[in-house]
Parts: C-alpha cells; structure tokens; sequence
C-alpha cells in the first residue's frame, strides 16, 4: 500500500497505470468475494482506500493545488 507522499511522487502515467492495476485486482477479489472463496475480506478495502488516494492526488493536480494549499484547507477544517 502506498502512502499519499509516495503516490504525490510518482509521474501522472504511473499514477495512471498504478490505478488500472488496482481497479483490476479489486475486480479480481470482489469475484473471489463473490464466490466465497476470499481469503482476506480486508483486502478489499485497502485497495478501495488505495484508488482513492491516488484519485485524490490526481484531482489536486487537476485543480492546480498544491501541497501546502491542501495542508491550509485540512488545518481550517
């Protein structure tokens, strides 16, 4: 699992292949799920968190924030 320091470094492709990657394997285990053959129903979630993360960084960027201005917004709430 990534942290979001480490998602803010990495390039916008790899951000983009790393979110592909996550989006299949969360596909993969919400069919194992499904069947009941889920080892760790846990893991489910840590990816959820995980895309959401790197879909956070991604609207920042698009929005032109930057970290310090994300800091401000997070202190005043």
């Amino acid at each position: 699992m990534s942290s979001i320091e480490d998602i803010r470094k990495m390039s916008r492709e790899e951000r983009e292949k790393r979110l592909q990657e996550l989006r299949a394997e969360l596909a993969r285990l919400k069919a194992q799920a499904h069947r009941g053959s889920l080892e760790n129903p846990s893991s489910i979630r840590k990816i959820k968190r995980e895309i959401a993360r790197i879909l956070t960084v991604m609207n920042e960027e698009k929005l032109g924030k930057s970290k310090s201005q994300v800091a401000a917004t997070a202190e005043k709430q």
